[in-house]
């Protein structure tokens, strides 16, 4: 029973912590500072295997790119609401015009190069990390039900576990104190004549 009740606590850690990173995630996501670390849902098979449709990827921007690097820059592309998507490819050439560098990129699973040149000024920065199947939760947690459902609802059982265990620590510490406070009972033999 102790190791079922073990087990339990380490599972409920293990909640909490995927929970708060997931929320974090979020947040970080929908609130990008420029020049620091975005993260960004792959939303396109174009880079797999290396970068698998739904994977979250990490970017920073880095002062200069290589061949072989996989970056995120702005492209043409538009979602259903008409917001500019960016692209994550690979760099495959690189030149130089008049002192800027120009990236010609290929996604991994596309048969040609893409056909716009990119300039530095459009990377976004280079994929650091990609985490395959997060962008889902992700995605999801973006939408009023999916937030609901990935975040405030385990928040709120969170919280309502954790004030029933202060509520019942509290309740525990004024019945000590009261039994504390009160003086020693004598004990009454009922044995006498």
């Amino acid at each position: 029973m102790e190791k079922i009740k073990k087990l339990g606590k380490v599972g409920y850690y293990i909640f909490f912590g995927a929970l708060v990173f997931v929320a974090l995630v979020v947040v970080v996501s929908a609130f990008p500072i420029q020049g620091n670390i975005q993260i960004k849902v792959v939303e396109s098979g174009s880079m797999e295997p290396a970068i698998k449709v739904g994977s979250v990827a990490l970017i920073k921007p880095v002062s200069s790119y290589k061949i072989g690097d996989i970056i995120t820059f702005e492209g043409n592309f538009k979602n259903a609401k008409g917001q500019k998507v960016p692209t994550t490819h690979r760099i495959i050439e690189m030149r130089v015009d008049r002192g800027n560098p120009i990236y010609i990129t290929k996604g991994d699973a596309n048969e040609e190069p893409d056909s716009k040149e990119i300039p530095q000024s459009q990377v976004i920065g280079k994929v650091y990390l990609a985490i395959p199947y997060l962008g889902y939760a992700i995605a999801a947690a973006r939408t009023t039900y999916g937030f609901l459902a990935l975040v405030i609802i385990p928040a709120a059982i969170v919280v309502w576990d954790q004030s029933g265990k202060i509520w019942g620590e509290i309740k525990r510490m004024r019945a000590k104190r009261k039994e504390d406070s009160e003086p020693p009972r004598e004990e009454t033999s009922e044995n006498t004549v």
